[in-house]
């Protein structure tokens, strides 16, 4: 009896140790497991966060270009309100020098005023402001702008620019303002 005993308690000893081995084994894959899904987590948050951050820097160097850009159009066209609060001095003096003077006092002030009237041009030219051709040429909207019109003739055929009332200018490719014109039509 006593080999009875015996035999069955080293079965369930043999038993026991089966079913720790089976629970180490067990709790081995648990943790194989449990690991492979906190690598697999933290390659999702490697990929996530390389993501931001190459978004983030495509972000700052669109930015940096944008600004560049509107560097280069603010020195490009900086002199744009200066001009257009000179224009009407520059009118001015054109219809000052238009006056016929009669008297050699008259002619000099004129020649003075014709001075001061290439000083201004001059110094425009050289900030690419430049006067928008008006008179013979086919009428663009974008440059001129229609305040009357004539009917065409032979010699004026129709969407040609007759006469100019105002003269315009424009900075570089950006107009300040458009000429006022006759056209024939």
């Amino acid at each position: 009896m006593k080999e009875e005993n015996m035999e069955s308690v080293d079965e369930s000893i043999a038993e026991k140790n089966q079913e720790a081995m089976e629970a180490v084994d067990s709790a081995g894959e648990s943790e194989v497991e449990a690991e492979a899904f906190q690598i697999a987590d933290l390659k999702a948050q490697v990929e996530e966060t390389e993501d931001k951050f190459l978004r983030a820097r495509a972000e700052i160097a669109n930015m940096s270009n944008r600004f560049k850009n509107e560097r280069e159009l603010l020195v490009r066209y900086r002199s744009q309100d200066l001009a257009k609060k000179l224009l009407p001095a520059i009118d001015n003096l054109e219809r000052a020098l238009a006056t016929e003077v009669a008297d050699e006092q008259g002619a000099s002030l004129k020649k003075g005023i014709e001075m001061v009237l290439e000083s201004l041009q001059h110094a425009l030219k050289e900030e690419g402001i430049e006067p928008i051709q008006a008179i013979g040429e086919t009428f663009d909207p974008n440059v001129h702008q229609a305040v009357q019109t004539i009917p065409a003739t032979s010699e004026q055929p129709a969407d040609t620019i007759v006469e100019e009332l105002q003269k315009g200018y424009q900075l570089h490719d950006r107009v300040l303002r458009p000429s006022m014109v006759i056209v024939a039509q």
